[in-house]
C-alpha cells in the first residue's frame, strides 16, 4: 500500500491531517449543528425556533423534551432540510468575495410514542428519537477542521450527524419533565507504517474507533391554567412557561501516526499527534413563554449561549493550536443571549400558518485570529411556513399532517483582519445570506 506518494514530513502532515478532518474531505469548519443553526423540523425553521420549546413534535427531545407529553398519541415524522448558502468575505485585493457556497442537506426521521402499555402502571411515560444524516442521508459524518488563509465561517457548512433521543412524563396536573440524550462520536485513529524514500509502505497498521458522547438535555414546562384553575378557567388559562438546559457537547477526533523511514527515520520513527473540536454546542440555558388563544397563539424565548467554554476547548486544540499563543492572541468568545418572538394563526380546521423572527448576536469576540481566521457575524432570522392537516385519509386511523418551512437568515456585516501563513494581512467585510427550506410529513398511530 503506498500512502505518501513522495514522502516528506509534509506529505505526512498532510495525511495526519486528512485523517483528522476524517469522514468528509468536503466539508467545511462548522461550530453549529441543525438544531441550533436552522432549526431542527419545518415547524422549528417557520417559527425560528421562537416556539419550538411548544413545539409537540418530535423535535422537543431536543429542544423541551418535557412537551413530548403534549400529544398522547404516538407519531411517525419523515422530514428534509435544505439549506442554500453565500458566505462573503469582500475585499478590493479579492477576485470574487465568495468564501462558500455548499449546501446542507438532511433528511431526517423520528418517533415518538406512549410506553404505558410495557408498564404495570397507568401513568404515562413518553419516549422520543430523532435522527438527521447530511446530504439526505448518505454522509453520516460531515466533520472537517483547517486552518485558513482566505477566511472560513464559524458556524455553516455541512453538519454532522444528529442524534437525539429523550422521554418525558407528567409531575402534576399541568407541570410535565423530560430529559434527553444529545448524541455526539469522538473518534480516535492510530496509524503506524514503514515507508522507503518513494512512499512505499508495508507492516501498517491503521485503526479507528468511535465512541458516543453523551449530553443531557433537561427542562421542564408549567401549563398554568391546568395547575392552578383546572376547572373553571381564570386568567392564567392559556399561558405556559418552559425551562431548558442543554449542557455543551462536541464532535472530536484524535490522530496518533509514527511513520519510520528507511534510510531517513529510524525506530521509534516519526510520532505525530493531533486533537480537534467540530460542531460545538455551548452550554445553553433557554426560557420561554406562550399565550395560547381560540386558533392562535404567540410566544417566545430567550437563550443564553456559554461560547466562552470554547476558549478551554480550543487550548486543547493541535489544529487551532491556540495554547501556543498569548493569551491576548488567542482567540475569545463572548456569552451571549438570544432572543426570539413568533406566533401561529389557525386559518381553518386544516391549515395553520407560522412565523417568528431571532436576533442573534456573534460570539466571536476577536475580529483578527491568525492562520484560523474564523470570521462571524450578527445574523437576523426571519422565518414563514404553513402546516396543513389532511383529515380523509381512506386507509389511515389518524389525519396526516404536512408541515412547510421557510426561513432568511441575514449575515449583517462586520470587518476583520485575515492574517496568512507568512504574515500577510488583508482587511476583509464578512457578510452573507442565508435559505432554508424544510418539509416534514407526519404520520398518527
Amino acid at each position: 500500500m503506498a500512502i505518501f506518494p513522495r514522502f516528506s514530513v509534509r506529505a505526512i502532515s498532510l495525511t495526519v491531517a486528512i485523517l483528522s478532518a476524517g469522514f468528509s474531505l468536503s466539508a467545511q469548519a462548522s461550530m453549529g449543528n441543525i438544531g441550533t443553526t436552522y432549526g431542527v423540523m419545518a415547524v422549528d425553521v417557520a417559527t425560528a425556533q421562537s416556539l419550538s420549546m411548544f413545539n409537540d413534535q418530535v423535535s422537543a427531545t431536543y429542544y423541551n423534551p418535557a412537551y413530548l407529553t403534549k400529544d398522547p398519541k404516538g407519531e411517525l415524522t419523515v422530514g428534509l432540510l435544505h439549506a442554500e448558502q453565500e458566505l462573503r468575505a469582500e475585499s478590493p485585493q479579492r477576485n470574487s468575495d465568495i468564501l462558500a457556497d455548499s449546501p446542507s442537506q438532511h433528511v431526517l426521521i423520528g418517533m415518538k410514542t406512549n410506553l404505558t402499555s410495557m408498564t404495570r402502571s397507568d401513568h404515562p411515560i413518553y419516549l422520543g428519537f430523532i435522527a438527521g444524516v447530511e446530504k439526505y442521508g448518505k454522509e453520516l459524518l460531515a466533520f472537517s477542521s483547517n486552518t485558513s488563509e482566505s477566511g472560513q465561517f464559524l458556524e455553516y457548512g455541512k453538519e454532522p450527524l444528529f442524534l437525539n433521543i429523550g422521554a418525558a412524563t407528567t409531575i402534576w396536573r399541568g407541570i410535565d419533565a423530560g430529559i434527553s440524550a444529545r448524541i455526539t462520536l469522538e473518534a480516535k485513529a492510530d496509524l503506524d507504517a514503514i515507508s522507503n524514500l518513494a512512499g512505499e509502505t508495508q507492516r501498517e497498521r491503521l485503526s479507528v474507533n468511535a465512541e458516543p458522547s453523551v449530553k443531557s438535555i433537561v427542562s421542564t414546562s408549567i401549563n398554568w391554567g391546568k395547575t392552578f384553575c383546572p376547572e373553571n378557567g381564570c386568567w392564567l388559562s392559556g399561558w405556559e412557561t418552559a425551562l431548558a438546559y442543554r449542557a455543551k457537547s462536541a464532535s472530536s477526533t484524535s490522530v496518533d501516526a509514527n511513520i519510520i523511514v528507511s534510510q531517513t527515520i529510524p525506530d521509534p520513527g516519526l510520532a505525530l499527534a493531533v486533537t480537534t473540536i467540530d460542531s460545538f454546542q455551548p452550554e445553553t440555558w433557554v426560557i420561554g413563554t406562550q399565550y395560547q388563544g381560540d386558533g392562535w397563539r404567540i410566544g417566545g424565548s430567550i437563550e443564553q449561549q456559554n461560547w466562552s467554554e470554547l476558549e478551554d476547548e480550543f487550548a486543547g486544540d493541535t489544529i487551532k493550536d491556540q495554547a501556543s499563543l498569548s493569551p491576548a492572541a488567542r482567540m475569545q468568545f463572548d456569552d451571549i443571549l438570544v432572543p426570539r418572538i413568533g406566533g401561529e394563526y389557525r386559518l381553518n380546521d386544516n391549515f395553520m400558518f407560522l412565523t417568528g423572527v431571532a436576533y442573534r448576536e456573534s460570539p466571536l469576540k476577536t475580529t483578527r485570529n491568525r492562520e484560523v481566521n474564523y470570521l462571524d457575524t450578527d445574523k437576523i432570522s426571519i422565518g414563514l411556513g404553513l402546516s396543513a392537516t389532511y383529515n380523509r385519509t381512506r386507509f389511515l386511523a389518524y389525519p396526516v399532517r404536512v408541515d412547510l418551512g421557510y426561513q432568511y437568515q441575514m449575515l449583517q456585516k462586520r470587518d476583520f483582519t485575515i492574517v496568512d501563513f507568512n504574515g500577510n494581512e488583508e482587511d476583509v467585510t464578512a457578510d452573507g445570506d442565508i435559505h432554508v427550506f424544510s418539509g416534514s410529513v407526519t404520520l398518527k398511530f
